[in-house]
């Protein structure tokens, strides 16, 4: 029988089916959440993993197949069943190499599809998905290291992909740990200049009174302690690229020398009366409001203008969860790059290893339960990408080796976070629908929710429905759970 905590996905264009359909599979332990088209079913996805989807071959606009093909894209772990009324062989074997896990001919009994589910979780279950899952990483998902599929992201990568080419300044804004400076290497790498260096200076890493020395460089006695010429890192860009990180912390002084550098292309080490001239492209960054801080007299507006020839606003986590399944495996693919790493020697050489580190070394790929999948999209994120990143190499240090990533292995604050509610629950069939059944059907799910979150707790569980105890007891006996 199915488990009643499998969220199932019902795609199917024939709504009285539709609805017959998701009332058996309800009935049979299924949280199920239903769409009329493969463009809604799309959508759906990009706001809730589910655990299940089965879909119409046949659909108006996207087909099953492509919806089948995103979903596993998405949610390589995802079990995907084809229903159609054109059964062919040739049908069954497109459907399959899309990614999904059985097909069933319409007419069908509720019993057949029962048979396909069960039977697909249990695979699931028994054969590990890291083959696929290694096959999906090889897309480009990714604009050299930037990860990202979603809507937000898409319009990031289509100007990061026009802007790079150009030598134009750039600003690019965004929360802490949203990766800013991954996208300006991003941007360098994919520009003419990528043959030079690419030069990074967080501008708050460095006290002010050393900060202008270690962008223009500086000359023997220009202060105590400079012992003898060192270049800056305005000289180490020369023909290629300068990043400067958090460059609303500069002094005021300080900012107009950086002015004079985009305007004239040149400046004077710290103690010298040379000029120096540069061929250097700027990216510049900021967590901040620098238009607010031009108003308070904290920036300079010229400086500011100069520097905000091409904004680049980098969308922060919470408003991208669609790609969270992305960057976990991502994170998880980076994690096992480096530990293959960490078997060898600096000049690629291999080295004789520990019992301990050569079994890190080998070490199977992780996949990432649906729970915990679920659990990381109804996140907060406040501290990003780069908390995200963090909270999945915790997650591999603390699930000791097993083969796949639980919600227990995450940090508390993100165990603790509430599932995303399904989207648009409610879908009223053409035909009508029976309001008791399907309040009844709601009711069930929420009180199912409420013990899954509280351990079966029933009265923590109450409490959370706002119910006495007593009350939810009755409840569970009418539904037929024992209480």
């Amino acid at each position: 029988m199915a488990d009643s905590s499998k969220h199932l996905l019902l795609v199917e264009d024939e709504g009285p089916l539709r609805q017959a359909v998701a009332e058996q599979l309800a009935d049979r332990g299924f949280s199920v959440e239903q769409a009329e088209s493969g463009e809604t079913a799309l959508t759906r996805l990009s706001e809730f993993a589910f655990d299940v989807i089965v879909t119409d071959l046949r659909l108006p606009g996207i087909d099953g197949s492509a919806v089948v093909e995103a979903a596993v894209a998405r949610y390589p772990d995802i079990i995907a069943i084809v229903v159609t009324g054109y059964g062919t062989v040739k049908d069954a074997v497109e459907a399959i190499k899309r990614g999904a896990s059985d097909f069933v001919n319409k007419p069908f009994q509720i019993d057949e599809l029962l048979h396909a589910l069960d039977s697909a979780l249990e695979q699931r279950r028994l054969k590990s998905e890291n083959a696929y899952l290694r096959a999906q990483l090889q897309e480009r998902y990714r604009f050299e290291g930037v990860v990202g599929k979603g809507r937000a992201m898409a319009r990031v990568f289509q100007l990061l992909e026009t802007v790079a080419p150009t030598n134009s300044t750039i600003l690019i804004t965004g929360e802490t740990g949203t990766g800013k400076e991954v996208v300006a290497r991003a941007i360098h790498h994919n520009s003419p200049r990528r043959m030079s260096r690419f030069v990074a200076l967080n501008c708050t890493a460095i006290p002010e009174t050393l900060l202008e020395a270690e962008l223009f460089g500086h000359v023997r006695g220009a202060f105590t302690g400079a012992v003898g010429n060192r270049q800056g890192r305005l000289e180490q860009a020369h023909k290629g690229t300068l990043f400067l990180d958090e460059v609303g912390t500069m002094s005021i002084a300080l900012q107009t020398k950086l002015l004079r550098v985009l305007q004239e292309r040149e400046f004077e080490r710290v103690g010298d009366s040379h000029t120096t001239k540069v061929d250097v492209r700027v990216i510049a960054a900021t967590n901040g409001d620098l238009a607010r801080m031009v108003a308070d007299g904290q920036f300079r507006e010229d400086l500011f203008y100069r520097l905000n020839v091409i904004p680049v606003e980098l969308p922060p986590l919470r408003e991208r969860k669609e790609d969270i399944p992305l960057l976990v495996q991502h994170f998880l693919d980076k994690l096992r790059a480096a530990d293959a790493a960490s078997a060898k020697t600096s000049d690629g050489a291999q080295v004789f290893l520990t019992a301990a580190a050569s079994a890190k070394a080998v070490r199977p790929a992780i996949t990432v339960s649906q729970d915990a999948i679920r659990r990381l999209m109804a996140y907060s994120w406040p501290g990003n990408v780069r908390q995200l990143e963090n909270a999945i190499e915790r997650a591999v240090a603390i699930s000791a080796g097993r083969p796949q990533i639980d919600v227990a292995d995450l940090p508390v604050e993100i165990q603790q976070a509430q599932e995303a509610a399904l989207p648009s629950t409610v879908s009223l069939p053409e035909g009508g629908l029976d309001l008791d059944a399907f309040i009844a059907h709601v009711e069930r799910e929420l009180i199912e929710r409420s013990l899954e979150r509280t351990g079966g707790n029933k009265g923590r569980a109450a409490k959370l429905l706002n119910l006495k105890r007593t009350t939810l007891v009755e409840k569970l006996k009418r539904f037929g759970k024992t209480p």
